[in-house]
């Protein structure tokens, strides 16, 4: 089998891709703090930041193929310290795109569908680019960046992502859960708009990627849905106690980073070339 490069494998989308590329490839993968074992791939510890060392292991492998998951993907994170995720977000990405243009490899980038500012919704691949956030502005120069310096570079906007908690990573679902497993009031805002899917899902999306997509693709699902509309849908298929769930907007929480109201993504484009996201419910139903 051909090998597979996957950095980020302790990541939440790192992780189920892994499980999901398994039977077709030989899978190495990278961590840099939470080491993890998984059955059947082999994962290494590397900074990604470090020029030399991804060098190094670019030499050791020699992959047929790399997907880059690994981010500071913490928007509120990225706000606050932006030299530090910076490194990881621009330059490492842009690094990793030039040493697949070295070896003439595939190379799939998982960038965001906050590259955008919530106003103009859905969005295209053609739509213009005007992150309102650093998070966002970082992961549109690892875009013009990596693009720039290998055309053929799939890169994939991913929508918000949902699952079940692996071993060193939680999706956003997990604290929604246990918020109101123990009766506690969980706000979510009824005027932020995302087209969801699951891990898995996404997984399956950036594998088809690898085989088909040059340039920009967006990965999002079939469904807008508002966070609060996405919460009710969760305690349906969950069965969890709908009294603490109630709905807020953007403006009632303070964060440090600004987000933008709507960012559905119009991914039409991969529905035509085989990727189908089942319905949210049907996601949900999965993990349950």
């Amino acid at each position: 089998m051909k090998k597979l490069l996957i950095t980020g494998a302790s990541g939440f989308l790192g992780w189920n891709l892994c499980h999901l590329a398994k039977p077709d490839w030989e899978v190495y993968s990278t961590y840099f703090v939470h080491h993890l074992d998984i059955p059947g791939i082999k994962t290494w510890k590397v900074d990604l930041t470090n020029f030399q060392e991804l060098k190094r292991l670019f030499n050791d492998i020699n992959p047929a193929a790399v997907i880059h998951t690994a981010a500071q993907s913490q928007p509120n994170f990225c706000q606050t310290h932006p030299e530090e995720s910076y490194t990881i977000n621009v330059t490492a990405s842009c690094n990793i795109a030039g040493l697949c243009a070295d070896k003439s490899i595939r190379c799939v980038f998982t960038s965001t569908d906050l590259v955008f500012d919530g106003l103009n919704a859905p969005y295209r691949e053609t739509d213009p680019v005007c992150p309102v956030n650093i998070y966002g502005e970082q992961k549109v120069l690892a875009e013009t960046g990596m693009l720039e310096r290998y055309p053929l570079t799939a890169v994939c906007r991913m929508p918000l992502m949902f699952g079940m908690a692996t071993p060193t990573a939680k999706s956003f679902i997990q604290p929604f859960i246990q918020t109101l497993q123990e009766g506690k009031e969980l706000k979510l805002f009824i005027d932020e708009f995302r087209t969801p899917v699951s891990g898995n899902t996404a997984a399956k999306g950036l594998l088809l990627a690898l085989t088909k997509i040059n340039g920009l693709i967006h990965l999002g699902g079939k469904e807008r849905i508002s966070r609060y509309d996405f919460g009710r849908l969760l305690t349906e298929v969950f069965q969890l106690p709908l009294t603490g769930l109630k709905s807020c907007r953007q403006q009632d929480v303070k964060m440090a980073a600004p987000r933008p109201g709507d960012v559905s993504l119009d991914s039409s484009q991969a529905f035509d070339l085989g990727y189908q996201p089942l319905s949210l419910r049907e996601q949900l139903q999965e993990l349950a």
